[in-house]
């Protein structure tokens, strides 16, 4: 198993819920030679998986963790020289289309990268191989589907597809490479605004001037009370935001 395949299987133990429900693990185990530690750590690691499956909880995170997050303003969009659209993983199997689809994430961020190209005129970008946790996976890209998605659907080819990067560092490093020598330096970048900190960052110093124009913002999913609630939505949304921001920990001490 190389690093990069090493990395998903290291962010499914360490982020919620398994993280959290391992240190209660952990703290049931302890409790049979250190009654006090192992109870407190059990106790720790129930409320931590309890407190980030909540959307609520989400939310808190969102305002504190990462940089905050604007939509994009068209003007501005227009002033950069294209878009450029990040994915966010496929579905490799869906027996009602045939064919390998976008994920959730991908497919509201190929839905705001067309709204943007329509409104401001400019040419179109797509980022995304397979990534680490689909490797060794009989799937199309991201790219690829995304291609055959915006033509189908959308009617729009997009001008540079970069289907073969694994993350997001690798998007920028191969936008880089399909953009910079062709004279595109200025882009409006699309990705989910949980996301966006962490990208921005890499494709400034992949040597982009960057428009962040972020989707997908957390919000409110129900009245009050259930917003605290477990929820499907709030440990994915925990999740990500946890994620990323360790993941800009690491960036910034290596």
């Amino acid at each position: 198993m190389t690093p990069g395949e090493l990395k998903p299987v290291l962010a499914a133990l360490l982020l919620p819920p398994a993280g959290p429900l391992l240190l209660a693990l952990l703290g049931l185990v302890l409790a049979m030679r250190r009654r006090g530690v192992g109870l407190l750590l059990a106790t720790t690691g129930i409320v931590l998986a309890l407190a980030f499956s909540t959307n609520g909880m989400g939310l808190l995170l969102a305002r504190h963790l990462l940089p905050p997050q604007s939509p994009a303003a068209l003007p501005d969009v227009r002033n950069t020289q294209a878009v450029v659209v990040l994915g966010g993983g496929v579905l490799p199997e869906a027996p009602e289309y045939g064919a390998a689809q976008p994920n959730a994430n991908t497919l509201a961020r190929l839905r705001h990268g067309v709204r943007l190209v329509r409104q401001s005129g400019l040419p179109l970008a797509f980022a995304g191989g397979v990534g680490w946790s689909s490797a060794g996976m009989r799937t199309d890209s991201e790219g690829a589907v995304a291609r055959r998605v915006l033509g189908q659907e959308y009617g729009i080819g997009p001008k540079w597809v970069d289907d073969r990067s694994r993350d997001t560092a690798e998007n920028a490093r191969n936008m880089a490479v399909l953009l910079l020598p062709q004279g595109v330096r200025r882009i409006t970048l699309v990705t989910d605004a949980w996301h966006m900190p962490r990208a921005a960052d890499e494709f400034r110093h992949a040597g982009f001037e960057v428009l962040p124009a972020p989707t997908g913002f957390p919000g409110p999913q129900a009245r009050p009370l259930l917003e605290w609630l477990p929820s499907a939505s709030g440990v994915l949304l925990c999740r990500a935001l946890v994620r990323e921001w360790l993941a800009l920990q690491v960036i910034r001490w290596t």
